[in-house]
């Protein structure tokens, strides 16, 4: 499956032009024969909603999505503002021969220092693989702080995903004393996808917005935790790689550290922890 990591800059609000970069990105990719164009989060809308005079949310069945992708062309993953007939949600949504496939809700939204996203978003609700088109495998995505939710990428791998997509919009540290984003970054992919024995495909955006600088560094890495592709930081830049996704299970098969779940187990100290109080 050869993969095209679409590390793009966008403009707040302006959801035509950045669907033209968008596509402009894809006809690249496709030259390129590429199968598949992740983009980050919220890729064409911007991700300091809170800035925009009006709402310019979209709903994931706007024809200008679906038509993105054609039978003939590679599939394509986009963020978006995803506009329903009551809320909104950060979106990372897969389409494929001009349908949409899959979409991914956001589930864990920052609500400190700079971030304010559940001013302006809905937290998603469900958290699902899919198979991916063309026998490419099982996939599911995260988006951004999906990701450094310890149980949502084990989740995914128990419901068979071999690789993760996680769109993201990372900026440059607010707080270099209190937090190295680029560091935990590197330190959270590369555990993830060894420890889960997964692909992880990370896709962050560049580019100036509201006084946050986005530094990029998309990557791909490998079910034993190795970096194979990597974009440039600070920069757009489009990135092609060929994965076999099914290594992650050949190597889950040679040393099986995911194989057994105790999901009763799970189901019992979840539930257990939910009737002492804990969040549910």
């Amino acid at each position: 499956m050869r993969v095209a990591l679409a590390q793009t800059d966008c403009e707040l609000g302006d959801v035509d032009a950045n669907l033209e970069t968008a596509r402009e990105q894809i006809s690249q990719a496709e030259a390129q024969g590429a199968d598949l164009v992740v983009f980050p989060e919220l890729s064409l809308h911007g991700y300091h909603l809170g800035g925009l005079k009006s709402d310019t949310s979209i709903a994931t069945n706007d024809p200008r999505l679906l038509g993105l992708t054609s039978p003939d062309g590679p599939d394509v993953m986009v963020g978006l503002h995803e506009h329903t007939s009551l809320r909104a949600y950060n979106t990372s949504a897969y389409y494929a021969g001009g349908a949409l496939l899959h979409a991914h809700r956001k589930l864990y939204l920052p609500n400190y220092l700079a971030w304010e996203e559940r001013k302006h978003v809905s937290p998603g609700q469900h958290s699902r693989a899919y198979d991916l088109p063309r026998d490419h495998g099982r996939a599911a995505t995260l988006v951004c702080n999906d990701a450094w939710q310890p149980v949502l990428p084990w989740l995914a791998v128990q419901d068979g995903a071999e690789v993760l997509f996680v769109p993201a919009n990372s900026a440059a540290t607010l707080d270099p004393e209190a937090m190295d984003t680029t560091l935990y970054w590197d330190t959270l992919l590369s555990y993830t996808a060894k420890m889960l024995q997964c692909w992880v495909v990370f896709v962050n955006r560049v580019g100036n917005e509201n006084g946050a600088s986005f530094w990029g560094g998309s990557r791909v890495v490998d079910p034993r935790g190795t970096v194979v592709a990597q974009a440039p930081q600070w920069e757009p830049g489009l990135v092609t790689v060929d994965i076999d996704v099914h290594e992650a299970r050949r190597q889950r098969r040679a040393v099986p550290l995911v194989a057994e779940a105790r999901l009763g187990l799970v189901d019992r100290e979840v539930r257990r922890l939910i009737d002492e109080g804990g969040d549910s």
